[in-house]
């Protein structure tokens, strides 16, 4: 072991103060044994560099087999998100095509109420130009029927109209919750194991 400090000049220092020096080697020597001990201790407390060098390795080793494993464990959940995205785009075909079906049918709907509405019209308009002749008098009350029937056409038209912009709105939204509600499921996932 390696003192670091001169034993003989400490033994001289004792003995200028005094002592003797038989006494002088006691207190030098009992202060070395105590020194010895304490160093000792501190010796059984510390790790070598080679056992911590082998600590390092296995700690290394466990990371890479961490490692390993998430990237499995990624690669599994990448997959199962994938399978749900197609599962929600099937979803999404199928409203869809529920969703065109129910324009197609509000929209032959529509057009047939359209018929009917114009079909009336012309014969109301028919029966204006019948009882203007018959009755001069009554012509201001059939242009305003005339009238009304007009706008309750284009109100229709316009309701429908607003309907299916409605409708175009509700997929898009839909559409876009999915997406994101995908995005933020990829993202917390991502996040989760990096």
């Amino acid at each position: 072991r390696k003192l670091f400090f001169d034993t003989h000049a400490l033994v001289r220092l004792l003995e200028e103060n005094g002592f003797t020096t038989q006494q002088s080697e006691v207190i030098v020597s009992a202060l070395m044994k105590i020194m010895n001990a304490n160093l000792d201790m501190i010796y059984k407390d510390m790790v070598t560099k080679v056992q911590q060098e082998i600590a390092l390795q296995q700690v290394m080793s466990h990371i890479g087999g961490v490692k390993k494993d998430m990237i499995i464990l990624e690669k599994s959940e990448f997959s199962a998100l994938r399978s749900e995205n197609e599962k929600i785009k099937l979803e999404l075909q199928q409203i869809k095509k529920q969703v065109m079906d129910e324009i197609t049918k509000v929209r032959a709907d529509n057009k047939l109420n359209l018929n009917l509405e114009k079909s009336r019209v012309k014969e109301l308009v028919s029966f204006a130009y019948f009882l203007l002749e018959a009755y001069k008098d009554r012509h201001a009350q059939q242009d305003r029927a005339l009238t009304q029937t007009d706008r309750k056409i284009d109100t229709e038209v316009a309701d429908l109209k607003t309907m299916l912009e409605s409708h175009k709105l509700d997929n898009i939204k839909y559409l876009a919750g999915s997406v994101f509600t995908c995005l933020t499921v990829a993202l917390g996932f991502y996040r989760l194991w990096m």
